[in-house]
């Protein structure tokens, strides 16, 4: 059976909750990829069949507030935004949990003011060596509130092991992002290492790979992006790809494919059975089931889509992205950001600003609504934004008739 973990209770919603409930008990396993369908009448939502608090993020915000509860009186710090959630982080501040750095590692704390009887949270993303290596220096246990999610961990694992069998880590993953310092700090201790955004930055890499762009172009094309010392000519000989767990696991294959098809050209087939790691089993499940619940909730008529999460949230970006190329798609934070069926404020994640968005809801009804949201975000967040819309297109069922199909956790045909 699945851990339970003990999440506040406001962060859970009578609505969403109990779909996602009645869909794990009818398929538990995770073999329906298909949508709920809430019809209200005039407004129906298309719920994704996986979304929402993964494993990870559920076992970072039980450890943030297990250490509120047993720790009272002691200064608490968060090292950075344990999820990418702002109504999360907010909840924690107002607790009264202080955040030593931004994600970006801008330090709003100075480490020197801490204190070896404080206590430091170590966020979902893990940290990098070196900022452990600090905190230790400082007294501070980096151990018992350590949030670390455990695939991020396994990421890291598989990096030791094949960069102690002498191959190169390559991450597929953005540079400044809190995961990728983190895995790239950690697998530098084993092997060196390069990272590449996405699929253009994997064509350049296996163009030097099987040698039909010069070595010296690396650099020019992967400055600031590898360890100390790179030598193409000598560190892409034998290479493994893992990812930072948020991007899209699509991608991530498409790349190792990449990469790996480089080498058979440079080395031969038999030959890349040896130079090319294996790490298929690096991706996260989470993050693969949100996606895939994805492409499937795009094989069904909608309107237009509404995504909720955190604008600097990774996996969230991924499934607007993913959205977009279907339908009309809504990047928002909350359910706040909708001011009326005719406005909408929302995030443009190519062009990482904010904009407003007039006559974004089709007039027509019934209307149907994508409704999804990424791994770092509450179900009540998707139900205020149900609650929201459905106050200026008054339901003509009840939410008991509503949900009933879901009624005591099982699905009725």
């Amino acid at each position: 059976m699945a851990r339970k973990f003990d999440v506040p209770e406001y962060y859970r919603s009578k609505i969403i909750s109990t779909v996602k409930e009645a869909r794990r008990l009818d398929d538990p396993r995770k073999k329906d990829l298909s949508p709920s369908i809430l019809d209200f009448g005039q407004v129906q939502y298309l719920i994704a069949r996986h979304f929402g608090f993964c494993y990870g993020v559920e076992n970072a915000i039980e450890i943030a507030y297990n250490a509120i509860e047993e720790n009272p009186g002691k200064r608490i710090f968060l090292l950075s935004e344990m999820i990418h959630n702002p109504s999360v982080n907010d909840d924690l501040r107002r607790r009264g949990i202080a955040f030593l750095r931004t994600t970006d590692g801008r330090q709003l704390i100075p480490f020197d003011d801490l204190r070896s009887d404080d206590l430091v949270i170590i966020p979902a993303f893990g940290t990098t060596v070196e900022v452990r290596q600090t905190l230790e220096a400082h007294g501070i246990d980096t151990q018992t509130y350590n949030t670390t999610c455990p695939f991020v961990e396994k990421v890291w694992k598989r990096s030791e092991q094949i960069g102690r069998d002498e191959h190169t880590i390559v991450i597929h993953g953005k540079r400044t992002h809190e995961e990728t310092r983190a895995t790239f700090s950690q697998a530098r201790k084993h092997a060196a290492v390069v990272v590449v955004r996405d699929i253009e930055e994997a064509r350049l890499l296996a163009s030097v790979i099987d040698g039909t762009a010069a070595p010296e172009d690396f650099a020019s094309w992967f400055n600031g992006k590898t360890s100390d010392g790179f030598d193409p000519a000598k560190d892409l000989q034998r290479i493994g790809v893992v990812n930072q767990t948020t991007m899209l696991a699509t991608e991530t294959q498409e790349i190792a494919s990449l990469l790996r098809e480089a080498i058979v050209r440079r080395d031969g087939s038999e030959a890349a059975l040896v130079n090319f790691a294996d790490t298929s089993d690096t991706l996260c499940y989470a993050t693969n089931e949100n996606q895939n619940a994805t492409y499937a909730l795009l094989e069904e008529q909608a309107d237009v889509a509404i995504v909720v999460g955190g604008y600097n949230s990774s996996n969230t970006s991924h499934l607007v992205e993913l959205c977009s190329e279907k339908m009309p798609t809504f990047f928002v934070q909350d359910a706040r950001e909708i001011h009326s069926l005719d406005r909408i404020q929302h995030f443009l994640v190519e062009e990482g600003k904010l904009t407003i968005t007039t006559d974004w809801l089709p007039t027509k009804r019934p209307v149907r609504i994508v409704l999804t949201a990424g791994a770092s975000c509450p179900d009540a967040m998707l139900e205020d934004v149900l609650v929201r819309i459905n106050n200026w297109i008054p339901p003509e069922r009840a939410i008991d008739d509503v949900l009933k199909p879901f009624s005591n956790g099982l699905l009725v045909a």
